[in-house]
């Protein structure tokens, strides 16, 4: 059985290693023409981790994670709103919730697939399917034959698009900035922060050597070219009403190190699986990180798909199987995440107000039992 993964992202990556781990012959194309480990920081739910050990490589990857054990949610002016335990979670389930920069996590599944199996600037375009096997083109204009496709290749997948032709990603209505700086001393250790204001909303969380990972998000029209070539002192200055901690994070990060995008998910499908091609990660099911359960679903997309695969020993069993399993979860984490980033971001102060009033009310055990889906 030959199996091409299409993207060499977390959730492509962590699927040709559990499946090679397995004896599979599994190779890996990826669009880009380097590998270059990007990106700011990013949170691994302690369901994800969980994921991870059971495919054998979690314990490498929380070697270069550091625990969060609390949420922390702030208005502007300093009031607590709310909080949740995360450690109740280890608890009940075994694992840490964490953080990591993401380039260490992409390499550590980089290095943990076979070598040679990872073939760069391939852009896949197209799977035409056959009764016996697969034929991917490129946009290079080569091709290649596999007896089965796994496209895990991003939000704007063109292997979605080819089965689901009017599966585009939603805006979600606001643009988000990412990066690392140097930490503070009075951020807390092993706590990540929000906080909430009409003008937008700035979350922190420590990473290991003394380092944070921040984002900061305000509503905006699509492509809003005067935001995305703001330099960090007006980014610094859109957030001045904060807490000094704020500005002093985007002012103490490498301006080329500065991320930004627009954010997006896509309307919850219906399908995963298409004969002899799956959709995984954010093909198929990409979410607003609202809950940081994007990367999270990819891992146990891999999880799930190699182990009905090491069950069934029949692609397209195993693949019926990921589909039923995967869909309703999936489903309720996009939604459940769209739901939460529209409160966050509300810009009404009437809203803003009432939110902030009710929050606190919200008994903390509550919060983490909306959470305990996850675990399912």
């Amino acid at each position: 059985m030959k199996i091409a993964v299409i993207g060499g992202g977390i959730g492509g990556l962590c699927t040709a290693y559990a499946l090679q781990q397995q004896n599979f012959v599994v190779d890996v194309f990826e669009a880009t023409s380097s590998f270059k480990p990007i990106g700011a920081g990013i949170g691994i739910g302690s369901n994800a981790m969980q994921a991870l050990i059971e495919l054998g490589i979690g314990t490498k990857i929380y070697e270069n994670g550091t625990n969060l054990t609390t949420q922390l949610f702030f208005n502007a002016k300093g009031k607590q709103l709310n909080s949740i335990d995360f450690s109740a979670l280890k608890d009940l389930y075994g694992q840490s919730n964490i953080t990591i920069q993401r380039a260490d996590l992409h390499r550590t599944l980089y290095h943990a697939i076979q070598k040679d199996t990872l073939f760069l600037n391939k852009r896949c375009l197209k799977v035409e399917q056959y009764d016996t096997g697969c034929t991917l083109h490129f946009s290079d204009k080569t091709t290649a034959d596999y007896d089965y496709v796994i496209a895990a290749d991003g939000i704007h997948s063109p292997i979605r698009k080819q089965y689901i032709i009017d599966s585009e990603p939603r805006y979600a209505g606001y643009i988000c900035w990412r990066g690392v700086s140097t930490a503070y001393p009075f951020i807390e250790a092993h706590t990540s922060v929000e906080i909430w204001d009409t003008i937008g909303r700035f979350g922190y969380a420590p990473l290991k050597d003394g380092k944070v990972y921040w984002f900061a998000c305000v509503n905006a029209k699509e492509n809003d070219l005067f935001l995305h070539h703001l330099e960090k002192e007006q980014l610094a200055a859109l957030f001045n009403s904060f807490p000094s901690q704020v500005s002093g994070m985007i002012l103490s990060t490498n301006q080329d190190d500065i991320l930004h995008h627009d954010l997006y998910d896509i309307k919850p499908l219906k399908k995963f699986h298409f004969g002899r091609v799956i959709l995984l990660g954010d093909a198929a099911h990409a979410t607003t990180p609202n809950m940081g359960q994007g990367a999270g679903q990819a891992i146990e997309d891999a999880l799930v798909f190699s182990t009905a695969l090491a069950q069934q020993k029949d692609f397209i069993e195993a693949a019926k199987q990921y589909e039923h399993i995967r869909l309703h979860k999936t489903k309720k984490v996009t939604q459940l995440s769209k739901q939460i980033g529209l409160a966050a971001q509300w810009s009404n102060p009437l809203l803003a107000k009432s939110r902030d009033f009710v929050f606190p009310f919200i008994p903390s055990s509550l919060l983490l039992k909306r959470l305990k889906f996850l675990f399912k």
